[in-house]
């Protein structure tokens, strides 16, 4: 018997990855066919970040439960939440869910997180993170043509990644699986000595700029990356 089926709705940490359409209606149907919950993982994902409230509004699925934090607060306070479908909310008006922790319902923290939200709708947040997330991409599309390291690219909205490998043809990765290697270690501190803040991990790294970026400073940010990117073209075989 399964209980439970969590997903993430768009894969963040492991590589920004976008499922195919069709992918979260399937799910969705399985989970209603078999009496399973559907728990949708947000917590990267979600407020704006890939231009919708939620990354599963993309594919008009609405799961049982779902996660969020980080842009809940704009990580200004700590804060983690768990949305659900009001029959299951129902149970709990009636009986008490003994797992709360000693900050639990913290006011401060529920106060940053609805100044947070009201930001959010009166600077156009998320309708800007469709629009500055083509900006996004049209640079992603730029540096692959000009750096044969990179051997993908992946966004969506303002959620992004450039992949690289030491060989196009075979695809071999910049450095191993859950490892690192010289290259990417001087991409990293490249980044960080140029002034650009960015996760670099295993053979990619991640491209997911404020919500609040402009233009200007999206090109300021791809151009310290262009700069970078030899470093990685150099290991070319």
């Amino acid at each position: 018997t399964i209980a439970a089926f969590i997903l993430e709705t768009v894969v963040g940490t492991n590589g920004i990855l976008v499922p195919p359409d069709g992918y979260i209606q399937g799910v969705r149907d399985i989970c209603d066919r078999y009496g399973i919950l559907m728990i949708a993982d947000e917590v990267m994902a979600g407020f704006g970040r890939t231009g919708k409230w939620f990354a599963i509004d993309h594919w008009d699925v609405v799961p049982d439960l779902i996660t969020m934090a980080k842009g809940l607060t704009s990580a200004y306070v700590q804060l983690g939440a768990l949305g659900m479908r009001r029959k299951y909310a129902e149970h709990f008006e009636n009986n008490v869910f003994y797992g709360g922790l000693t900050y639990n319902s913290h006011p401060l923290a529920c106060a940053t997180a609805l100044a947070t939200i009201q930001v959010y709708e009166d600077e156009n947040l998320i309708e800007r993170a469709v629009q500055m997330g083509e900006v996004l991409k049209q640079h992603h599309a730029d540096l692959a043509a000009k750096h044969p390291s990179i051997g993908a690219t992946r966004s969506i909205g303002l959620f992004g990644l450039i992949e690289l490998v030491r060989n196009r043809d075979t695809m071999e990765p910049m450095a191993p699986f859950n490892g690192t290697s010289d290259e990417m270690a001087a991409l990293g501190k490249f980044f960080r000595t140029e002034g650009l803040y960015t996760f670099v991990r295993w053979n990619y790294f991640f491209t997911n700029p404020p919500l609040v970026i402009n233009e200007q400073e999206m090109a300021e940010g791809f151009e310290i990356i262009d700069r970078a990117l030899e470093i990685t073209d150099a290991a070319l075989t």
